[in-house]
């Protein structure tokens, strides 16, 4: 039984995935307030078309309306808001000059920028697919109107959504109008506790994974904290500092943790526990209480201990540091102390320093106009101009919905295309049967408004799966539909939905459309070069210096390994012919993953004293590393070649740099090396 279900390839068995969230309670309540009720007053009014344009505005702002801060909110639903908003005006302007075969080449080239800004991040690539989205809609829909007044109105239901989402909020710990961000820090510990719970065991490397991305929200909910402040020209309060010194004692705390991990050694629960402390202090206000007593048994258990009482002391600070005091504690003594101990906790200043030097190296190297923003865009573009030309071919009068289903099908950074189109046509099927029920058993003006509001309570919670998403915008699509004026269009959904996965499952798996080394290779080699920027910080830095840039390279690399990970995961479970051909995109990734922890605690080690490696083995090394992301950056290079670089031999009375060497063999082993 268990060869069997090993046997199932992942193409086929990722479309019954189900993820385990909570429930989303204050998002549910917002989406029952969103489209329903927007489209109802449309309807009470007399005026249907700004309430399905109002509506569908809100439907669009609700697939964005993701756990987070206010700030995040605003951001993860505002600029994909003013994107749909532009993409209404496009479209709604296209509708205005006539319908014709010139949308075709039309809507090629908004494809193009929606499909090419899928490597920006995944909030630009929202917002691209959405304004594409709204694009097709604008140009199809025939609903009155001047095309500003349509935009207006789209944007007016994504605001009324993002109002409710500064208003309606799931209850908030004491703390006031920080809870957002000090939760996202609280997080940060809990996967710490849960990360170093799982030590030595077979969770240790999926826990450590979940302590980047806890970081990576922190990260960013404090940075646009700060950027809020600049913008406002508001001098930053003192529960902020504080807050700040307190993610910084919980990063230093982190890297110490790695070292632990890296260790492979179950750790005592007491140890585990302590980091709970800190999260449950974050969201009660209340002192941490007792933490588990200093041990020095190894370099990297000396290290968390250190961190540990650092972080005792941020938390028992009332007043943040000054910048002076902060300057003061990050520069090294004459004592020759190692530089864990020597520091406090790293203060605002540092703190911030180091999360503004994060955010400049993540924006880097994500070019639209790049060899994978070209063939991203060049698959969505394809995709969506041949869905409108067969559409307008077949059915001319209502020629919009065989794009509109592409386009949330064909972006390669969703997920993966087989899976996502059969997914796609189950949940359309179960939505128009759904809706063509409800039309049978309801009767009035009023019940597609109750069928909208379902369906946008439904959306929140259908995150879990993609056909219970597709359930959910299908009844909400069909409601905007019905009202305004195509009351039979359900029964044609499911044969335009089919026409529309065919399409995609073909053109999507065109030969270069569908190479998984020009789709994954980029972001495994981004996460490579900054593997290999951190190990050499980490090798060539001077005794006691500023840790801010290895604190920033570190983020980063981890950072760029989250992509490269996301994407190798997506080509894994594509249905591809060729995969045999192509390197193991996540062996490789886990093994730079490793190199990162070994890494972080050779960091450690050296702070806390250990043998320097010489030059020579730092460099090769480093070569080693460089010149495996240089050939896999070649998307034209054969994968049965060898990957050239140096000897890599176990370096003498260092176990972390010789870990990094054997994974360094591991990635020329797997990336193609004979």
């Amino acid at each position: 039984m268990l060869r069997a279900q090993r046997a199932v390839p992942a193409w086929l068995a990722h479309p019954f995935r189900w993820q385990r969230l909570p429930v989303p309670w204050a998002a549910v309540a917002r989406g029952a307030l969103c489209a329903g009720p927007l489209l109802g007053a449309g309807i009470a009014t007399g005026h249907p078309a700004p309430g399905v344009l109002a509506g569908l505005g809100s439907m669009l702002a609700g697939v964005n309306d993701r756990p987070g801060t206010r700030r995040t909110g605003i951001v993860h639903i505002g600029l994909p808001a003013l994107a749909s908003a532009f993409g209404t005006l496009i479209g709604a302007s296209l509708q205005a000059a006539g319908a014709g075969w010139w949308l075709v080449p039309a809507l090629f080239a908004v494809a193009f920028v929606s499909g090419a800004g899928s490597v920006a991040g995944p909030v630009r690539s929202n917002a691209g697919m959405q304004m594409l989205a709204t694009t097709i809609l604008g140009a199809g829909m025939p609903l009155p109107g001047a095309p500003w007044a349509k935009a207006l109105y789209v944007l007016a239901g994504c605001l009324w959504l993002l109002l409710l989402r500064l208003v309606l909020r799931s209850p908030r710990p004491a703390g006031g109008a920080l809870s957002g961000e000090r939760a996202a820090v609280a997080t940060v510990f809990d996967a710490l506790a849960d990360a170093l719970g799982a030590a030595g065991g077979t969770g240790a490397e999926p826990a450590r994974r979940r302590l980047t991305a806890a970081l990576d929200r922190a990260d960013e909910a404090l940075r646009l904290r700060r950027l809020t402040d600049r913008l406002l020209r508001r001098p930053a309060r003192t529960e902020e500092l504080l807050l700040t010194e307190r993610f910084a004692a919980a990063t230093a705390l982190c890297e110490a943790s790695v070292a632990l991990l890296w260790e492979a050694r179950p750790l005592p629960s007491r140890v585990a526990q302590s980091p709970r402390r800190f999260a449950d202090a974050l969201r009660t206000g209340r002192p941490p209480g007792r933490l588990s007593a200093p041990e020095t048994s190894t370099a990297a258990r000396g290290a968390f201990d250190q961190a540990l009482l650092d972080a005792a002391v941020a938390f028992a600070r009332q007043e943040p540091l000054s910048h002076q005091e902060a300057r003061t504690q990050a520069q090294p003594e004459a004592d020759g102390a190692p530089a864990s101990s020597r520091r406090g906790p790293a203060g605002a200043s540092l703190a911030r320093r180091a999360l503004g030097v994060v955010g400049a190296r993540t924006r880097r190297g994500r070019s639209l106009l790049g060899p994978a923003g070209r063939d991203y865009g060049l698959r969505v573009a394809v995709c969506i101009a041949a869905s409108a030309a067969v559409a307008l071919l077949l059915r001319a009068d209502h020629w919009y919905w065989l794009p509109a289903t592409a386009t949330f099908l064909v972006k390669p950074d969703l997920g993966p295309l087989f899976s996502r189109t059969v997914n796609r046509f189950a949940g359309t099927v179960a939505g128009v049967l759904v809706f063509a029920g409800a039309g049978l058993l309801l009767t009035g003006s009023w019940w597609p408004a109750l069928m909208a509001g379902a369906g946008g309570a439904l959306l929140p919670f259908a995150t879990r799966h993609f056909a219970l998403q597709t359930v959910a915008i299908t009844l909400m699509v069909l409601s905007f539909v019905h009202v305004s004026g195509d009351p039979q269009a359900a029964g044609e959904r499911i044969v335009d939905t089919s026409i529309a996965c065919g399409i995609v499952l073909v053109v999507g798996h065109l030969p270069r459309l569908a190479d998984p080394r020009r789709r994954v290779g980029h972001r495994v080699t981004a996460a490579l070069r900054s593997t290999e920027q951190f190990l050499r910080h980490v090798l060539e830095a001077e005794p006691g210096q500023d840790p801010t840039e290895r604190l920033a390279l570190r983020r980063a690399a981890y950072r760029a390994l989250g992509e490269a990970r996301t994407a190798a995961e997506t080509a894994a479970a594509e249905l591809l012919a060729a995969r045999d051909r192509n390197p193991d995109w996540l062996t490789v990734v886990t093994a730079a993953e490793r190199i990162v922890d070994a890494a972080t605690a050779c960091a450690v080690r050296l702070d806390h004293g250990a043998h320097r490696p010489g030059v020579d083995e730092a460099e090769r090394l480093c070569q080693a590393l460089s010149a495996m992301a240089a050939a896999l950056e070649d998307p034209r290079r054969r994968p049965d070649t060898d990957i050239a670089g140096p000897d890599l031999r176990p370096v003498p009375d260092c176990a972390t740099l010789t870990d990094v060497a054997a994974e360094l063999e591991r990635i020329r082993g797997y990336a193609g090396a004979s």
